[in-house]
């Protein structure tokens, strides 16, 4: 099955007001900048979203979160966006924070269909226990607060219950991929792409290089087509606008 579709406006058509999205990338690493700019120029709003952090002022999903489309956010890292600590602390949007190794294991569960999984991290602290901030209300109090977690003994050692994660849509950038929607990620970028278009319930991949059926080794393969629905072809400059999240100088 050709799942190449002619453009992203196309690819992200289906996206509505409310819609979740898992969205992959580590910082600016693996970041599907076509497709977001895209859900952004469809006017799509009240989004849900999924991902390590939620960009930078700018780049990435900051720039669905500038626009006010995002309502909510879970993710690891507030990161230097600080658009969306503003957004946070103003009680504009709602925010789940969740240790990283956690996040990606709920993205994997959801994925391979396991509904929910135990493990110590977290444990005795606020994750576990509850009360963390989801949402600030105007006056600087605590609106929403998460709830708490069950708790169980293995072992002799406490884990907390953590729910699997799936979303209606994901979307993903690939260093290359097929017309059947076989995907490889390139080093950074595998951290949170593959899992993501995992947890998507309808997965649409930009990829830089897009080959034909057969041309990928199977063996290399980090995404199979299963999992993916739409596939874009970026264009030579979309594939090459790369972001860099702190530039540095050395001598």
């Amino acid at each position: 099955m050709d799942k190449v579709v002619a453009s992203a406006a196309a690819a992200v058509a289906r996206i509505g007001d409310g819609a979740s999205l898992a969205v992959g990338g580590f910082g600016l690493s693996g970041v599907p900048t076509t497709l977001i700019r895209a859900l952004h120029d469809s006017g799509a709003r009240g989004l849900h979203v999924v991902s390590n952090n939620c960009g930078v002022d700018g780049g990435g999903l900051g720039v669905l979160l500038a626009a006010g489309r995002i309502s909510r956010v879970t993710g690891s890292y507030v990161g230097e966006n600080k658009e969306f600590a503003r957004q946070y602390l103003a009680g504009e949007i709602e925010v789940e924070l969740v240790p990283q190794g956690t996040l990606a294991e709920r993205l994997r569960a959801g994925g391979c269909g396991i509904p929910a999984f135990y493990t110590p991290a977290g444990v005795g602290t606020p994750v576990a226990d509850g009360g963390l901030p989801w949402r600030y209300g105007p006056d600087g109090t605590v609106a929403v607060a998460s709830p708490a977690k069950e708790v169980r003994a293995f072992a002799g050692r406490e884990h907390a219950l953590e729910l699997a994660i799936t979303t209606d849509f994901a979307l993903v950038r690939a260093a290359r991929g097929d017309r059947h929607g076989n995907l490889v990620f390139h080093r950074a970028a595998r951290n949170f792409n593959p899992l993501a278009a995992m947890a998507g319930r309808v997965t649409i991949a930009e990829v830089e290089e897009l080959v034909e059926p057969g041309e990928l080794d199977p063996d290399l393969v980090h995404v199979p087509g299963v999992f993916v629905q739409h596939v874009l072809a970026l264009t030579p400059e979309q594939a090459a606008e790369k972001g860099i999240e702190k530039r540095t100088v050395r001598g």
